[in-house]
């Protein structure tokens, strides 16, 4: 009886591992709402190269990739979650007012490149070299240079 139970065991974990991690092509118009109307409202002059949905067990996840290399990321709702761009910066009127208004005073001149927000904080990778960190009350936590 134990074989049995720890054969079924090993089947339900080969099952959900196989489940797990599976990333699939999909067409922009496929995505949430929310991250269509940011993709053709801020990066419509940018061209697609990859759209994908990952799903694991637990999370769904969107990744937008353009051919100019800045690439989109949102959760399952559709809000973003991370922004790269490289070959620009992000748009201003992405950005919370309050980091927005805090690069422009202390860091004049700086373009935000990188934002990466998750729960708790959020991670700002600006165009001089400089990592700043926010908590969720917009609140500098963290500087790196």
């Amino acid at each position: 009886m134990r074989k049995w139970i720890l054969m079924l065991m090993c089947m339900l974990g080969v099952q959900t591992m196989a489940l797990a991690d599976n990333d699939k092509p999909i067409q922009v118009g496929q995505l949430p709402t929310k991250a269509q109307t940011l993709v053709t409202t801020y990066f419509k002059h940018h061209k697609v190269a990859l759209a994908k949905m990952e799903s694991g067990l637990f999370y769904k996840s969107y990744d937008v990739i353009f051919t100019t290399g800045e690439k989109l990321e949102f959760d399952k709702s559709g809000d973003w979650t991370e922004i790269q761009c490289k070959a620009s910066e992000v748009p201003v009127q992405v950005l919370p007012a309050e980091i927005r208004s805090y690069v422009s005073s202390t860091y004049p001149g700086a373009k935000v490149l990188e934002i990466e927000r998750d729960g708790k904080e959020y991670e700002v990778k600006l165009s001089n070299g400089w990592e700043i960190t926010f908590d969720n009350q917009f609140r500098v936590i963290d500087i790196d240079d």
